[in-house]
């Protein structure tokens, strides 16, 4: 029995191993939003492209991604949504027991956004109602891919430019990749400083997506 509980624990630590690198937590990330092809993903990463795709076999060894080529290009993507599940559970562990954590939230992400942000089910329920504007700020392509239904896609890039497309009488709702997406609070903080009620989505597309939650695609 002693062996078999071994040999279990092999195949958990290969799981354990493939996420034990910053870069392959990154591209999962990525890979959360949707399908995308190995070019794109060293581009959104910075890595070259054999770095990339090196960390993506890793990553496919381990059963978290399935690949397909497509003429010249191999495109991934996330093997079921329990792999979301999986890296949520890592950031509360690690929010939970790891004080480094607090000293960033606070520092950067607290400093732009320290009000409580809104769960799954109040944007579902205020947007049913329409009483809200639900702002989707990441780039074009991870829109295109999937996105919760209704969302404005205003990348943040081109949120200065393009302030006259959002009411200002009416609330509003970003999101973004994650909890800790960069993208939805500095979109709320640059809302909230030109007059508009702004507030973040508690986590992102991926949770939402996870969750079983509606989702719509533009390809």
């Amino acid at each position: 029995m002693t062996d078999v509980k071994h040999q279990l624990f092999e195949q958990f630590a290969i799981v354990a191993k493939a996420l034990g690198h910053v870069h392959r937590l990154d591209l999962l990330d990525y890979l959360a939003q949707g399908e995308r092809g190995v070019d794109g993903l060293a581009r959104a990463t910075g890595l070259s492209v054999a770095n990339a795709s090196q960390h993506l076999q890793n990553l496919r060894r381990a059963g978290l991604i399935t690949s397909q080529k497509r003429g010249l290009q191999v495109f991934y993507q996330l093997a079921g949504e329990d792999v979301v599940g999986l890296l949520g559970a890592l950031r509360h562990t690690t929010e939970r027991h790891v004080a480094e954590v607090d000293r960033i939230v606070a520092g950067y992400f607290n400093a732009r956004d320290s009000l409580e942000p809104v769960s799954r089910a109040e944007l579902l329920k205020r947007s049913h109602e329409g009483l809200v504007t639900v702002l989707d700020v990441r780039p074009s392509e991870e829109f295109q891919a999937g996105h919760i239904p209704g969302a404005v896609n205003l990348p943040l890039k081109d949120l200065e430019k393009r302030l006259k497309d959002l009411p200002k009488d009416q609330e509003i709702i970003a999101y973004c990749r994650g909890p800790y997406c960069v993208l939805s609070f500095e979109a709320v903080a640059a809302l909230r400083n030109k007059g508009y009620t702004a507030h973040r989505l508690e986590e992102g597309y991926p949770e939402w997506r996870a969750s079983g939650l509606p989702v719509e695609a533009t390809k």
